[in-house]
């Protein structure tokens, strides 16, 4: 890989990992627009390495809190603190994971092309719209029920397919539950962690099996861009989502979507 290709990819992926907007969809979009030679899995182990640093970063006085009250409440059987909270996050990576090990074979060899990416950013952008404009925005994170974390589970499973966006389907359940765009986007954020580390950990298992050549360079360059622009993208959005909402990354998967039907169909 070239630098210019590392730099694209890296701050790609940081830019878009948080954003409702799909990082695998860009990540499998950009080769194919600039004819770069697909980036391999090491390096794509590497950018999510950065993008799982970041929000482990931003939140780790959280995640310290969550951990230490889950583990409380492990040893005393009973809810403490936090607890509920980190309980929930647990729980509502489930069901990616079990749809990750049934159908990311099939998915990794039907799904990654730029039309189902078009279906799916256009039609899952709406969906984010209405959520959005729908929704009654008057709960928080910390009074979610175990039928919210389910739905909000399966939704993030949903993820898988190409330009759904992990963030924006998950976001997208929250609101439709009811909860603010702030509540919602820390939630998503948080199930991000466990979700980001098992499919890091399954592609890790990948790569050791099929033995690549590992340019250490490259992965380093690629762990620190990614990271850098995700903690920034994770911030500014917290900052300005409850001001702007979620229409311009509704407008930005439609214009994507329609420009993708364009130039493919």
């Amino acid at each position: 890989m070239t630098l210019i290709q590392i730099i694209t990819l890296a701050l790609v992926q940081g830019f878009t990992e948080f954003l409702p907007i799909s990082s695998s969809a860009h990540l499998i979009l950009v080769p194919i627009a600039t004819g770069w030679q697909d980036q391999g899995l090491g390096f794509d182990i590497a950018v999510h390495v950065g993008t799982l640093t970041a929000v482990m970063l931003y939140f780790r006085k959280e995640i310290v809190t969550m951990a230490v009250d889950w583990s409380a409440s492990c040893i005393q059987r009973k809810s403490i603190g936090e607890s509920r909270l980190a309980w929930a996050v647990i729980f509502g990576t489930i069901p990616v994971c079990i749809a990750g090990l049934l159908f990311s074979d099939i998915i990794d060899s039907s799904l990654r092309s730029p039309m189902v990416i078009a279906y799916t950013t256009i039609g899952f952008g709406l969906l984010l719209w209405f959520a959005d404009s729908k929704g009654t925005q008057q709960r928080d994170e910390h009074h979610l029920t175990w039928r919210d974390v389910l739905i909000i589970g399966l939704a993030q499973a949903i993820a898988l397919i190409p330009g759904t966006s992990r963030s924006g389907i998950t976001m997208t359940a929250a609101l439709l539950l009811g909860l603010s765009r702030s509540a919602a986007a820390r939630f998503s954020f948080l199930l991000s962690i466990p979700a980001i580390l098992a499919s890091g950990s399954y592609k890790t298992l990948q790569l050791i099996k099929a033995e690549y050549a590992v340019n250490w360079g490259e992965i380093f360059l690629g762990i620190m861009l990614s990271g850098l622009i995700a903690y920034a993208c994770i911030h500014v959005f917290l900052k300005l989502l409850e001001r702007v909402g979620m229409l311009p990354f509704v407008i930005y998967r439609l214009l994507l979507g329609v420009g993708l039907f364009a130039i493919f169909m």
